[in-house]
């Protein structure tokens, strides 16, 4: 399936006015420009230093699932963005959409592993509103869902008898509402020292992020998992532990393209290795659910 993500405005390709577009391509399942591209892309730079960048699409090949489609191709849109700002003028109102719908394919699959930036030349400047105005693409905002989410979960046991758990409200109602890109801590998600085996007190917070899955079926994750404390995660567990909340949205009828896991082991902490307290080590040993898509 073909996902793409679009970072700042959308246009259309084509344009009456002077709004030019170049492309940069990606090798299969990479984000990181090769050495050709990273060129090119300087060289752009280098001869663009005055115009103005006025929409960046990514897009990605038919392989893989939809989450990780949409996360390739967010990450192509960051790599390139990084490397742009601060040397070419990008409009300040942009923002993040994923409209999560089929581009236009070619039969070449390496054309469409590609980021495209759209461009204003400092000769049409005056005229940036009027294009802005009269090329943007057609597409309606999406509204964010109203969800009004009960305080309590009821649990059906298979013998037929049912459990209430109470959960956090107000969790719930911000993952429902999250942009693309944003992250989201499992306060109080806990599992067994050493162990993916997650205790049994975090329960209620397994049963909030299931409730906004079922309750946001256009609602795409990546859940997260980092360990505290040593620079090597020798049993893999921030993989293992993301993988347990992943299999048990699963279990519970979350379809598998809507959800992906990773483990960043202590590579992405909060507070610098070794932590000074328990604070910092509980800060750093976390599970983050990221938004793919909404």
């Amino acid at each position: 399936m073909k996902f793409f993500i679009t970072l700042l405005l959308s246009f259309t390709a084509s344009c009456a006015f002077a709004q030019e577009q170049v492309s940069f391509f990606f090798d299969s399942n990479k984000f990181v420009l090769n050495k050709t591209e990273l060129l090119k892309l300087n060289q752009w730079i280098s001869v663009n230093k005055d115009s103005k960048v006025v929409g960046v699409f990514g897009f990605c090949d038919e392989e893989g699932s939809v989450g990780y489609n949409d996360t390739l191709a967010k990450k192509r849109i960051d790599n390139v963005f990084n490397i742009i700002k601060n040397k070419v003028k990008i409009r300040e109102d942009f923002k993040t959409r994923n409209f999560g719908k089929l581009h236009f394919l070619s039969p070449v699959k390496s054309e469409n592993r590609k980021v495209t930036l759209y461009y204003i030349l400092p000769k049409d400047f005056v005229n940036e509103e009027k294009i802005i105005a009269e090329k943007k693409e057609a597409v309606p905002e999406k509204k964010k869902p109203n969800i009004k989410f009960s305080d309590i979960y009821v649990y059906e046991n298979p013998d037929g008898s049912s459990v209430n758990i109470k959960v956090d409200t107000v969790f719930m109602r911000k993952m429902s509402l999250a942009n693309v890109g944003e992250k989201l801590k499992l306060e109080n998600m806990n599992f067994f020292v050493d162990t993916f085996a997650i205790m049994p007190q975090s329960r209620s917070v397994m049963y909030e992020l299931l409730t906004v899955m079922k309750n946001v079926p256009d609602l795409k994750i990546q859940i997260q998992g980092h360990i505290c404390c040593v620079q090597k995660d020798f049993r893999d567990l921030s993989t293992q532990r993301a993988k347990a909340i992943y299999k048990f949205l699963e279990f519970n009828g979350i379809e598998k393209s809507r959800m992906t896991f990773v483990g960043f082991a202590s590579t992405k902490p909060l507070y610098p290795l070794p932590e000074k307290n328990e604070a910092e080590r509980e800060a750093n040993r976390r599970v983050e659910i990221e938004i793919i898509a909404n």
